[in-house]
């Protein structure tokens, strides 16, 4: 059986992540550098084999103070870890969609799933063969040791543990 191999195209994807801030609001951040692959036996992704790296100095909340806190040991501690990896597998049952595998932050590696949704393949003007996908999740920052905490006067935590992933993927079949 031959394997069908896909990678990102980074000019028609993004990875977002969504935070509490203050518990009243919530903060948007992206990173603006990543790369991944896919590799797949089937045309609809069934089984398909994903794995993924962002550039964690690549990180923008529009805010540089914020990003330069979020960069530091506090938080995602970009000098001694670079890289935020994913390596997993995209499952298929019925119509939905779900990607299963360890995300790795700051040399802690997690199971999470991430819910998705494919948007379909299609030929570009180009000749390309594209597919689009919708994916999201929540994870617990703590578990990857982002344990930076604080607390206001009034008792309000500055921010959430829980974080909202959110990513539109495109993919280019090679």
């Amino acid at each position: 059986m031959s394997t069908i191999k896909w990678i990102i195209d980074p000019t028609h994807s993004e990875v977002a992540f969504k935070v509490k801030h203050l518990v009243i609001s919530t903060v948007t951040g992206y990173f603006r550098k990543f790369e991944g692959q896919v590799e797949s036996s089937t045309e609809d992704f069934a089984n398909a084999s994903v794995s993924f790296q962002l550039e964690v100095g690549s990180i923008d909340t529009n805010q540089s103070d914020r990003d330069g806190h979020l960069k530091s040991a506090d938080f995602f501690d970009a000098d001694n870890f670079p890289k935020i990896s994913f390596v997993g597998k995209l499952a298929h049952q019925g119509g939905n969609y779900q990607l299963l595998g360890g995300l790795t932050m700051k040399g802690i590696t997690q199971s999470v799933i991430l819910e998705v949704t494919y948007g379909g393949t299609v030929a570009d003007p180009y000749g390309q063969t594209k597919a689009g996908f919708e994916l999201e999740g929540k994870l617990n920052r703590k578990d990857f040791g982002l344990t930076w905490s604080a607390v206001t006067e009034a008792g309000s935590v500055v921010v959430s543990d829980q974080v909202r992933l959110q990513l539109s993927v495109q993919l280019v079949k090679q």
